[in-house]
């Protein structure tokens, strides 16, 4: 967690499956690196529904795929826009590193992308 507060669990759903199944830094370089691991997917997904199942709507157990690749874009964005507003936001370590965090969260939303059908039918297989 790195906010604590109130907030959507979709975006909390989201957050764990983009910083958890990804296998390489969040600041790779070789874009080969990264991925969606499929497996830590259906782990993270099957942990989270036992636990919070019981008091997300249909709606929200619906979006639990969505939510894992629109908090990786928005992480993204929020990258880039740092990037090119002077990195004022995000802490880094060299001039590009907020580009690079970018490029890493783009390829991974595109992976998860890839693999959406797949993690669609994972989720209604765990909850029928």
């Amino acid at each position: 967690l790195d906010t604590v507060m109130p907030g959507l669990s979709l975006y909390d759903f989201g957050d764990m499956v983009r910083s958890g199944t990804n296998p390489a830094e969040e600041d790779e370089l070789d874009l080969n690196k990264v991925g969606m691991r499929f497996d830590m997917y259906e782990g993270l997904y099957d942990g989270f529904i036992s636990s919070a199942g019981s008091f997300l709507t249909e709606a929200e157990k619906d979006m639990l795929p969505f939510s894992a690749k629109l908090i990786t874009l928005e992480i993204g964005m929020r990258f880039l826009t740092d990037y090119l507003a002077g990195d004022t936001y995000f802490a880094t370590k060299y001039p590009e590193h907020n580009l690079v965090r970018c490029r890493t969260q783009i390829r991974l939303a595109s992976e998860m992308e890839a693999q959406f059908a797949q993690m669609s039918k994972i989720i209604a297989g765990i909850l029928a």
